[in-house]
């Protein structure tokens, strides 16, 4: 990475702070092992499948947490861009508007601006990465066996972030020279969820040329 890109995504910059995995575990294993292959420029296609003999749950909740951090980074670059002024609505152009539900305070799909629904969305994620019922960091611990349908939802929410800095504000991702950074996560993210079948087809549109 550049200097001036290692200036750009400083942890100054996060939008959250970073959810990592302790050493010594299977899933810092796991985490260890996605990054170098991704680091060896191997082709991403290969990169996200998941390893023989290697358990589903851990390899996608290593990648869960990983987009998290990675997309959370992303935003942070362009959140003071992205204002109740410039985004009234959270939305990925003229045709998707994304509506926040939270079944707590938001109890039915409710239009917000970009920034408060981003807000909402990574306090959301880092409720339930940070649950030790849902993703559980000891050994023996087992998933809930609702663990795909949670991250299914985390994903699908994740990738509307995306839209969102796709369609309204790519132009500044450009002006940091960035974007080869931000496609390459991108598409690591889009290989992942269409191998793993994470997010469901119509969900992509907003980004399929």
């Amino acid at each position: 990475m550049s200097i001036a890109l290692k200036q750009v995504f400083n942890k100054d910059k996060t939008f959250r702070p970073k959810r990592k995995f302790e050493p010594g575990t299977q899933r810092f294993e796991l985490h260890k092992r996605a990054q170098a292959s991704l680091n060896s420029g191997v082709d991403l296609k290969a990169a996200v499948q998941l390893p023989s003999g290697e358990d589903q749950n851990d390899w996608v909740a290593v990648h869960v947490v990983d987009f998290f951090n990675r997309i959370n980074l992303i935003y942070g670059t362009i959140c003071e861009f992205c204002t109740e002024r410039t985004c009234p609505v959270m939305s990925g152009g003229p045709k998707y508007e994304y509506r926040w539900q939270d079944d707590l305070k938001y109890k039915k799909p409710t239009a917000l601006p970009a920034p408060q629904y981003m807000n909402l969305l990574m306090d959301w994620i880092e409720v339930q990465i940070n649950n030790e019922d849902i993703f559980p960091t000891c050994v023996g611990v087992p998933f809930p066996k609702n663990f795909l349908q949670i991250c299914k939802k985390i994903l699908c929410r994740l990738f509307r972030v995306f839209v969102h800095v796709y369609i309204h504000h790519f132009d500044r991702v450009i002006v940091m020279g960035a974007e080869a950074h931000v496609n390459t996560c991108y598409k690591h993210f889009y290989y992942f969820v269409t191998e793993m079948n994470l997010i469901d087809r119509k969900e992509l549109e907003p980004l399929i040329d």
